[in-house]
Parts: C-alpha cells; sequence; structure tokens
C-alpha cells in the first residue's frame, strides 16, 4: 500500500478506487533556458514538487486530492533562439487543458487546480471558455503570485527569471545542487523606446535581446535558507487552498 495516494507517480487503481479523489492538480511548468546555472526545466520542477507537498499536506487534512502528471511545456515564443526551449502555443494548450477537463469530468471529477510556475503562461481567458463548456470549477493558482508578503520578507532583488527569489527555490528544491559560480548578471536591456514605459503599454520582450544572459535579475545573493522559507510558505498557501476546494459543497459559490 503506498503512502501517498494522491500522487499518481504512486497510486495505483485500487488506489484510488478506494480513496476516490474529488480534486485534481494539474502541475504547468515550461522547458525554457534560465541564465547558466539553473536547469531548463526548473518551472516543471517548482510546480510538480510544490503540488506534491501541498497535495501530501492538505491530504493529512482531509483532502482527497491527486496530484496528475505535470505538463512540461508553456508559452515561449520569445525565447524560441535559445537551444531546447519549447513553445507550445495558447490553441494547443488549450486543447490540452480542454481534453483533461474532458476526461476529469467523464469520471464525475469537477474540481480541478491548475497550479502554474511559468509567467508566460495565460490561463485566464482558457479557464473562462472551459468553464462555460464543462460543469467544473477550475482554479488558476499562479505560484509567484501566491505569497507577495514573504517576497518582501525574503528578498532584496527578487526578479522575475532565474533571479535571486528563483534561484534560491531551486537550491532548495534541489538539495543546495545549484552552482551559483556559473551564473550570468541576469541583466535586463531596457528598451529604448519609451512608449513601453508608461502604464498600460505592453509588448512582448524579444527575450535574447533584452536578458543576454537569458535571466532577469541577480542570482547572487541567492541562497538555500530563503528558497526554504519561499517554498515552505508556498506549500502551505496552496495546501490551504486545495483543504477548503475540497470540502467544497455544491452551492458554495463558485462552486455551483
Amino acid at each position: 500500500m503506498t503512502d501517498k495516494p494522491y500522487d499518481l507517480e504512486h497510486a495505483t487503481l485500487k488506489h484510488l478506487t478506494q480513496a476516490k479523489p474529488d480534486v485534481a492538480i494539474l502541475p504547468w511548468g515550461a522547458t525554457e533556458a534560465h541564465n547558466y546555472h539553473l536547469p531548463h526545466t526548473s518551472d516543471v520542477i517548482q510546480a510538480r514538487d510544490i503540488s506534491k507537498r501541498a497535495a501530501e499536506k492538505a491530504w493529512r487534512q482531509g483532502a482527497r486530492v491527486v496530484v496528475l502528471p505535470p505538463v512540461p511545456f508553456g508559452n515561449n515564443a520569445q525565447q524560441l533562439d535559445q537551444v531546447t526551449t519549447i513553445h507550445l502555443s495558447t490553441s494547443t494548450a488549450m486543447m490540452i487543458l480542454s481534453d483533461v477537463v474532458h476526461s476529469l469530468v467523464k469520471q464525475n471529477l469537477d474540481r480541478l487546480i491548475l497550479v502554474n510556475a511559468h509567467g508566460g503562461n495565460n490561463f485566464k481567458p482558457l479557464i473562462r471558455d472551459m468553464q462555460s463548456s464543462f460543469p467544473v470549477l477550475i482554479t488558476l493558482v499562479n505560484l509567484y503570485e501566491m505569497i507577495p508578503e514573504l517576497v518582501n520578507e525574503l528578498f532584496e532583488e527578487p526578479g522575475d527569471h532565474a533571479g535571486e527569489l528563483e534561484t534560491s527555490m531551486m537550491m532548495y528544491l534541489t538539495g543546495n545542487k545549484i552552482d551559483l559560480s556559473e551564473a550570468g548578471s541576469g541583466n535586463r536591456v531596457p528598451f529604448k523606446l519609451t512608449s513601453f514605459r508608461r502604464p498600460g503599454v505592453w509588448t512582448p520582450r524579444p527575450w535574447r535581446h533584452s536578458h543576454p544572459d537569458t535571466g532577469s535579475g541577480n542570482p547572487e545573493k541567492a541562497t538555500y535558507e530563503k528558497g526554504k522559507r519561499y517554498v515552505e510558505g508556498l506549500i502551505e498557501a496552496l495546501s490551504e487552498v486545495i483543504v477548503e476546494i475540497s470540502k467544497a459543497r455544491k452551492g458554495d459559490i463558485p462552486y455551483i
């Protein structure tokens, strides 16, 4: 008997029929360059590992939850000139999500938590469309937006890609196997066109030109201890979400 019936890498049909889940978690990451010191699959590792640890914590509090295998690719249209960066178009992401939701609904599993670890993924329009087509509650959790108060407490210069924050996370999640001596400075080359500095004016960054070492934010002050505190904070916050959604009853808005 597995001690991880909430994890599809361990659970069997017997486990899942004996304790049928009512909430599924879909970790979603990306495969892209992360400066010179972090693995390409950093976002996948973060989404998968934090989902599993939060699910374990929630399971022990009575939540009936199961973690699905992670989706390893995300929207990386501006990074395709980086070796082995894999781009998943929005239309493809929509079809993957639709097929997952269709499968779960067929099994009377109508609660899905999408745990996203990649800033380039934009799921809100997809979820709006999906919930108009299926009787399902889809909850989006963007890990990097969950606990801003702890970000402000722990990190001097968090960065938004392979910087102090993400490097600290990966130090903890990999057991301190990150070699900071390999890291670039993570400097960003600002846009020359000043219109894009105005609030509400946006275009994607041409990543190779804006971020020569592919990082965004200096990782030099990253530490294992900062990563541990931050990841544990994410696990706690996500587990609370899982428990509440698992215990919800039909009619508890927005679960209708």
